[in-house]
């Protein structure tokens, strides 16, 4: 039989949760509405006045060959970090899940990453990858390698991907890990009896097994791929060099804060505000329908 919490009052259900819709409307909602109303505004060169243009802002993006760009390197840079993170993570998940020697602290050690700040991630690979002061790129500079991530816009892109994967990895690691221990192991132990191989067996029973798990991760790996790597750019290329690695939340920056173009930079908000939303909404309608729960 199933308890249910039974309040007393009315009033204490929505006292619970006012807190939690106050600081979704907070800092959810009413940046969100003041993005898109600033969207639809023109500012002077010193701020002082602004103008209702309506959807000229969204004209000009669409038409801008800088913003076009950006929005080329976004999908590339999004899709190589949502395969790069969780490829190795599903394969780290798969070693940690077997019984060896020390798997505990295998774990600990996989999940630590994730505790790295996007910024302090992009500075330790920095100290790796500096043409000048890191310690692998000094080495491939001696060894006649032409690596100058500061000059070379593909070694630069190169460079944010891997950093941006590396940082995701430990996240992706836990949800496969426990999506592998869900599984029972009576089933994969049945398969083995029947004849199946280690390969059969990961591809026809373990693979489907994890799909609800493969989605959600999918869908949060390109969200954050989309939003959430702006310190790691940042702190390791600043968009640079040339606008090689701008991607498109690197742009809503760029010319909001260092431009001061904020109706622009709103609309550019925007348009990645609903990309996202697409891309998920497509997500959900058309790879959930191969999801096995």
């Amino acid at each position: 039989m199933t308890r249910r919490v039974v309040f007393e009052g009315r009033l204490l259900p929505y006292l619970l949760l006012a807190p939690q819709i106050a600081i979704t409307l907070v800092f959810f909602f009413w940046p969100a509405g003041q993005a898109v109303w600033q969207s639809f505004l023109l500012q002077d060169a010193f701020g002082l006045r602004q103008t209702f243009v309506g959807l000229e802002n969204f004209r000009t993006l669409v038409s801008d060959p800088l913003y076009l760009g950006a929005a080329g390197r976004t999908l590339v840079f999004s899709t190589a970090v949502t395969l790069l993170s969780m490829s190795p993570a599903l394969l780290f998940a798969v070693m940690a899940d077997r019984h060896i020697r020390g798997a505990g602290a295998y774990r600990t050690l996989l999940i630590w990453p994730y505790a790295v700040a996007p910024a302090v991630a992009a500075v330790l690979w920095l100290f790796i990858f500096h043409p000048a002061i890191g310690l692998l790129g000094r080495s491939l500079r001696a060894a006649g390698v032409p690596w100058d991530y500061k000059l070379n816009g593909a070694q630069a892109m190169l460079l944010v991907i891997l950093a941006a994967s590396w940082k995701q990895v430990s996240y992706n690691f836990l949800f496969f890990l426990a999506g592998l221990q869900s599984i029972q192991k009576a089933v994969i132990e049945a398969a083995a009896i029947d004849g199946a191989g280690a390969y059969r067996r990961f591809w026809s029973i373990i693979f489907p097994l994890l799909s609800p798990t493969t989605f959600f991760l999918l869908v949060v790996n390109l969200v954050y791929a989309f939003f959430d790597t702006f310190g790691t750019i940042h702190a390791l290329t600043a968009g640079g060099p040339g606008k090689a690695t701008e991607t498109l939340v690197y742009k809503v920056y760029v010319d909001g804060v260092v431009n001061l173009d904020l109706g622009g930079s709103s609309a550019q908000s925007v348009i990645l505000m609903l990309v996202v939303i697409v891309l998920t909404a497509v997500q959900f309608r058309y790879i959930e329908q191969r999801v096995h729960y």
